[in-house]
């Protein structure tokens, strides 16, 4: 029994450690250390060197490699985006014709498309030292070593990858760069007449388009606290008219069986069948002061001695805007009440009837709550949209009537924020000022978006 111990013992001891000896509680592995450093120090070189993974490690390699070929090319578009050319003709002269000097717009896209492919770098490079140390981590647990398994582990997260990239691919270069080019806009003097490439050099400015926007000249500071407010107002009363006007005849429809309630469907569609833009431009001359077929209709009646200013008065004007805009856009949410509606199970209505319950409180207890919890970001997006409805407010009034800083700005009274965005740029090419409204309009407009998103009971119990 004795000589079985000591054998025992002796086996015990003398047989060597699997794998890498376990270092000392709270102490630095100096193995890992060593991988970060090389995965640091050159993409896929931890992966090379020590974790004999060449699959990544070629990869990562390559990518670097890539990389530093393409300085020559890359570091002068950078130059380009900060310099935007400063006047200089495409030889580097100072003195040249005007259709020669380099154009300032096509140097900051340039520069920011270099900024994107710079951005994607830096977080590949991220990635390879987190592959290295969390393949170190995986090898150590594992005591074995990664190359044996390093093709099939590859290949495993080869389809989702590329799968993954031409999208994110397509979102970087016509998302992500033109809302960087158009904000960036905004610090320069891009506007007519003085400079307006390719003819006349741009330059950054810094927030002086956001001082005349806010506090330094009275004309453009008094158009965008009006534009602003009459925007958010506009917003809320087309999205609470439209919901709540289609919701109450979805009920109406489905509460009171008309004969023909299939007919009255198939009308109270067809505004939202019809193109917007038809619709709108025809009310726009239906509703003229002059020679509009509701004005003369009055008139021939005698309810009326002088024709109404529908869309040359200002207040007259937007509440129009408003209520034109329940016309075309009631029947959408129309549909989508009645759609959610067939959902609602009618032996919860028939018990609540059972009890007592008027058409009024099964509305107002059951229906109405049940739809709001199906349909809330669906109204959020609408309350989003409206904020950027050009064509409510173009092809009905186009932005009119005058104001007093319309001579100065181009505002018009019932301008919103991106109706007054076309116009600077395309009827006066104040690009940088425009640039400043659309910023503000994304500040404004992703916060409460996402907020709001973020708070309806749907979205956190993941039903849409």
């Amino acid at each position: 029994m004795a000589s079985s111990s000591i054998l025992a013992t002796d086996n015990t001891t003398s047989r060597p450690p699997v794998g890498n000896p376990p270092k000392t509680a709270g102490s630095p592995d100096p193995g890992r250390t060593q991988v970060r450093a090389l995965a640091c120090l050159f993409m896929g070189l931890g992966h090379l060197t020590r974790l004999k993974d060449w699959w990544r490690g070629g990869f990562f390699a390559a990518i670097e490699l890539i990389f530093l070929a393409t300085l020559p090319w890359t570091l002068p578009r950078l130059a380009g985006l900060i310099t935007l050319g400063g006047g200089t003709c495409a030889g580097g002269a100072r003195s040249c014709p005007a259709y020669d000097r380099v154009n300032g717009g096509y140097l900051m896209v340039d520069g920011i498309l270099v900024l994107a492919l710079l951005l994607i770098f830096v977080g590949l490079y991220i990635a390879s030292v987190r592959s290295a140390v969390h393949q170190y981590d995986l090898n150590r647990a594992a005591h074995t070593s990664s190359h044996t398994s390093s093709f099939k582990s590859v290949s495993n997260a080869a389809f989702p990858a590329i799968g993954l990239v031409p999208t994110v691919m397509l979102i970087v270069f016509f998302v992500i760069v033109p809302l960087v080019f158009s904000a960036l806009v905004a610090f320069t003097n891009y506007s007519a007449p003085n400079n307006l490439p390719p003819n006349k050099p741009i330059g950054w400015t810094g927030l002086s388009n956001f001082a005349d926007m806010f506090t330094s000249r009275a004309s453009w500071t008094s158009s965008l606290g009006s534009v602003f407010a009459w925007t958010i107002v506009w917003a809320a009363l087309a999205t609470f008219t439209c919901y709540f006007g289609g919701m109450i005849m979805a009920v109406l429809l489905n509460e009171y069986k008309f004969k023909i309630t299939g007919v009255l469907r198939a009308v109270f569609i067809i505004p939202y069948a019809i193109p917007g833009m038809v619709s709108l431009m025809l009310w726009r001359n239906m509703l003229n002061g002059a020679f509009g077929t509701v004005n003369q209709t009055l008139m021939q009646l005698g309810l009326i001695d002088e024709s109404i200013p529908w869309l040359s008065d200002v207040w007259l004007a937007k509440f129009m805007c408003v209520v034109i805009n329940l016309w075309v856009g009631f029947p959408y949410f129309m549909m989508l009440t009645t759609g959610t509606m067939t959902a609602i199970s009618g032996e919860v209505v028939e018990a609540a009837r059972i009890d007592g319950a008027t058409r009024v409180q099964v509305f107002r207890h059951i229906t109405l709550p049940l739809v709001l919890y199906q349909t809330a970001p669906l109204m959020i997006m609408s309350f989003a949209a409206n904020i950027n409805n050009f064509g409510a407010i173009f092809f009905l009034t186009a932005g009119g009537p005058s104001t007093a800083e319309t001579t100065t700005t181009n505002a018009g009274g019932t301008d919103i924020m991106i109706s007054w965005i076309y116009k600077l740029t395309v009827n006066d090419q104040y690009y940088a000022k425009a640039s400043v409204l659309a910023i503000m309009i994304f500040l404004v407009l992703a916060p409460f978006a996402i907020i709001n998103f973020r708070r309806t009971k749907s979205f956190r119990e993941g039903d849409i």
